[in-house]
């Protein structure tokens, strides 16, 4: 386990993302991290998206982002973006940049949708309060990374595609389940923080 944000930052910094190739629509995720308490370890951020007819993601527990758009200069650019758009963060003041995770395919209801999502992991240097956008987001918070890394917290999570049920893997967060592409994108980042 590493012992610091900069620890996390040097051996993100080691590594070389797979980056996806799919040339359909693009996505970035702000992982944003911060330190409290030395003793209770980091904290990472997350929204729960609020509800929206036709949105397959509706009411998810998830990171801060959302989709390219055409004025973005690059994924990067998106998350800082979509970040202050989302929960009034802005990160390039207030955060450093510590890496990149493992691009996503996105799965909306069992089905790839031919999106690429691409997860940015940064750590907050300077606290900053945070306004989630109610149209877009339901409610932002801070978590405990430790409990969920140490697997404390999880949970699975019933899911039924067509006539088939699954208990997906899940993290419990008080009475929030994180699960899906957020769940995989959390243990992308805890391989990492584990395997020097």
């Amino acid at each position: 386990m590493v012992q610091s944000l900069a620890e996390l930052g040097a051996r993100l910094a080691s590594r070389a993302p797979v980056v996806g190739t799919e040339s359909g629509r693009q996505a970035a995720v702000a992982a944003v991290l911060r330190e409290r308490d030395p003793a209770l370890g980091p904290e990472v951020l997350l929204i729960r998206r609020a509800e929206r007819a036709g949105d397959p993601w509706s009411g998810h527990m998830a990171f801060p982002g959302g989709r390219r758009e055409p004025n973005d200069a690059d994924l990067l650019a998106t998350a800082l973006r979509e970040t202050r758009e989302e929960v009034g963060l802005d990160l390039a003041s207030h955060a450093r940049l510590l890496g990149r995770l493992d691009d996503v395919d996105a799965v909306a209801r069992g089905q790839r949708v031919g999106m690429v999502i691409a997860p940015y992991v940064f750590a907050l240097h300077a606290d900053a309060p945070l306004a989630p956008g109610a149209d877009e987001v339901a409610e932002a918070l801070w978590t405990p990374v430790l409990p969920l890394y140490r697997g404390e917290s999880r949970t699975t999570y019933p899911y039924t595609h067509g006539t088939v049920r699954y208990d997906l893997p899940a993290h419990r967060v008080g009475d929030r389940i994180v699960w899906g592409l957020t769940y995989h994108m959390l243990e992308s980042l805890f391989r990492i923080a584990r395997n020097p």
